[in-house]
């Protein structure tokens, strides 16, 4: 296969090449320009044609929310946002995300070895998997959806930071009396507060961050806490959140399969899982587990776009646009 060729943006010469550097211990990675702002990049873009950018977030000028904004307007294209700030500046991440980002890193403070190694393993995972998936930016939402009539069916997403775009999109669409709904997203560390405002900021259900004990109510999107403990339910119908102090699954905690197998296990086939991620080690068994219990599974399509829903040994394909009316007839009565 080809070499995936990276542009890197940056304003600062010391992070253009600690950052080049990184990817270039990257096999399969090229990296075919360096550019200190948007206004150069734009000229590489057009020149290079690469399949990906890494782009910092503070920069003069035009930042680089304002030319991420630009490039998913024109030119879409895989971004994997850099930035100095953590939780401080959750509310631009988020908005990197929401944009069509895939991911937003922390810059390497030192040319530490731990440190560049960690970020290395996260960008070559993700540059793996960004050059051949289709680009989603969140929609504005132009009307509120019609009220469903729910027939108590339980639905559990799962994602991680490159479906931030598609969690909007897909909960934009939701009416104020959506399923209950239970999501799992990997993201980076303190942004699922971060994620749980933006989102119910513009979105007609009540969106929450999950704790222990809580009731699972109609109308409500409960996003799992990131930390030290998985989130599953115990019982369904009638049934509370629970925060479970256990090891990590497929390298994640919380788990995307620990929460669908939970699900499966309660409500049987009243659940229905959407897992927003493709090739990840993270969801699949989980989707295996709603399947074998008779539940409902959407899941990406192998190609094309949009999303496969099963049953069983019975699929069906899901047009891309189509998956919130989808999901909302399957839980209508």
């Amino acid at each position: 296969m080809p070499s995936t060729k990276v542009l890197v943006v940056d304003d600062s010469l010391t992070m253009r090449a600690l950052i080049s550097g990184a990817l270039e211990r990257i096999p399969g990675v090229e990296v075919v320009g360096l550019a200190d702002g948007a206004e150069e990049a734009r000229s590489m873009v057009a020149s290079l044609k690469p399949h990906v950018m890494t782009l910092d977030v503070e920069m003069p000028g035009m930042s680089g929310i304002e030319y991420l904004a630009e490039i998913m307007d024109t030119k879409p294209m895989p971004v994997i946002m850099f930035s100095t700030r953590t939780t401080d500046g959750a509310g631009e991440t988020i908005e990197a995300l929401r944009l069509g980002a895939i991911d937003c890193l922390p810059k390497p403070r030192v040319a530490a070895p731990a440190e560049l190694n960690a970020i290395i393993a996260k960008l070559g995972k993700r540059i793996k998997s960004a050059r051949n998936a289709p680009t989603k930016t969140a929609k504005k939402t132009t009307s509120a959806a019609r009220p469903i009539d729910w027939n108590g069916r339980l639905l559990v997403v799962g994602g991680d930071a490159s479906s931030t775009a598609s969690l909007f999109n897909l909960f934009g669409e939701f009416p104020a009396n959506c399923p209950p709904t239970i999501v799992v997203q990997h993201l980076g560390a303190g942004l699922v507060e971060g994620m749980v405002a933006k989102l119910g900021s513009q979105v007609a259900p009540k969106v929450v961050v999950a704790q222990d004990g809580m009731a699972i109510e109609q109308g409500t999107i409960y996003f799992a806490p990131q930390g030290d403990h998985h989130l599953v339910i115990d019982a369904w119908p009638s049934g509370k959140l629970r925060l479970l102090a256990r090891d990590p699954v497929a390298g994640e905690r919380p788990s995307i399969s620990l929460l669908f197998a939970a699900a499966a296990k309660a409500a049987g086939s009243n659940a229905a899982g959407v897992l927003l991620i493709d090739g990840s080690e993270d969801g699949g068994g989980g989707l295996k587990a709603m399947l074998g219990a008779g539940g409902y599974a959407f899941s990406p399509a192998e190609s094309g776009g949009g999303h496969t829903l099963s049953r069983g040994m019975v699929t069906q394909p899901v047009a891309g646009d189509g998956l919130a009316a989808g999901i909302l007839k399957l839980c209508s009565k």
